[in-house]
């Protein structure tokens, strides 16, 4: 026979809470509220003088979106986790509500960052608040880039070669430009296609945690952004790097500034490197391959694929998406140093 209660809601929420809510723990690390301010400050929202529904606080949307990155959810699928998950109602502070943003407000949300420029802000929002618990950018910096991938696009051959110009066909009509990504590119790696975008980033060697980002079109080289993702605050002038970023010129300027160059060297033909250059490769990798550690969590958490269309909301994304990444990467260390303890 199964068994009720009257207090099974609390009985649920008891347990919940002994097993362990990660979200639940992040809450006791994060200032949400200085994150919500944080992004009002960048893109404020509507005042009501036309009346309406209010709006839903912009910190409750802020952890609507954080959840959304941390789980790989669709706008849909985030708005049935909010109507079926305890654990997301608790986190968002809908327990008690019989309202929860629905996929339309979460998409109008994300429009109006966008429309503000403020995609960035809550990536840098959240590194504000890291130096303030004490994980400052130390001990070098670690620079890559990763492929994330579109849906790829159906067009024939004509059509191909217009939207490569950057122009768009004149028979295609409002809804089908709606549908297509005009700004994805195609690119190779290790003889393998790719269609999407890149993410360029610079992690520090010593917490792991990503301090700048950039993000482009999959077809532009990883070193066009190298200098962009470069992070003057951290304390150490190391810069480890992998062969791809080899540029004597580049490398040259950047020795001059004060940088400490640690790129791994690659032959050519007829032409392979030298022993002591092998092993002086190896001494980078071991330390440089952390930050595959970094792509790795994030592509745990979707970091691998896009839903969206256009660089404009792929920018979006994947700054929530690192500044996701990097939130559950300070729980870890907080959590990690009281155990220590």
């Amino acid at each position: 026979m199964i068994k009720t209660s009257l207090f099974a809601d609390q009985e649920r929420e008891a347990k919940l809470n002994k097993l362990g809510d990660a979200l639940k723990v992040m809450e006791q690390h994060v200032d949400f509220v200085a994150l919500a301010d944080a992004v009002d400050e960048a893109a404020p929202r509507p005042g009501r003088e036309r009346g309406g529904r209010p709006p839903f606080p912009t910190e409750l949307m802020v952890r609507v979106l954080l959840i959304q990155q941390l789980f790989n959810l669709s706008d849909e699928q985030m708005e049935f986790q909010l109507l079926d998950r305890l654990s997301f109602q608790r986190f968002v502070g809908l327990r008690s509500s019989s309202q929860i943003p629905d996929r339309t407000t979460i998409w109008t949300f994300k429009e109006h960052l966008l429309k503000a420029g403020a995609s960035e802000s809550i990536f840098e929002a959240v590194n504000r608040q890291l130096s303030r618990h004490g994980y400052i950018a130390r001990g070098g910096q670690m620079v890559d880039a990763s492929i994330v991938q579109t849906p790829k696009q159906s067009m024939n051959k004509e059509e191909k070669a217009l939207v490569g110009e950057g122009a768009m066909p004149i028979d295609w009509k409002p809804a089908k430009r709606r549908q297509k990504d005009m700004d994805a590119r195609w690119t190779k790696k290790h003889g393998k296609s790719y269609f999407g975008y890149k993410v360029s980033a610079n992690a520090d060697k010593r917490y792991k945690l990503v301090r700048k980002i950039k993000v482009s079109t999959a077809s532009e080289h990883d070193t066009l952004h190298f200098e962009a993702v470069l992070d003057p605050t951290n304390t150490n002038r190391n810069v480890l790097v992998d062969k791809g970023y080899v540029d004597g010129e580049r490398e040259d300027r950047l020795t001059r500034q004060g940088w400490r160059m640690h790129i791994q060297r690659k032959g050519s033909k007829g032409k392979p490197i030298s022993e002591t250059q092998k092993r002086r490769n190896t001494r980078i990798a071991k330390t440089r391959a952390r930050i595959e550690h970094v792509f790795a969590g994030l592509a745990e958490m979707g970091g691998k694929g896009l839903r969206t269309i256009g660089l404009a909301r792929a920018t979006l994304q994947l700054n929530w998406k690192v500044a996701a990444y990097n939130l559950r990467r300070l729980v870890y260390l907080k959590e990690a140093r009281v155990e220590a303890f």
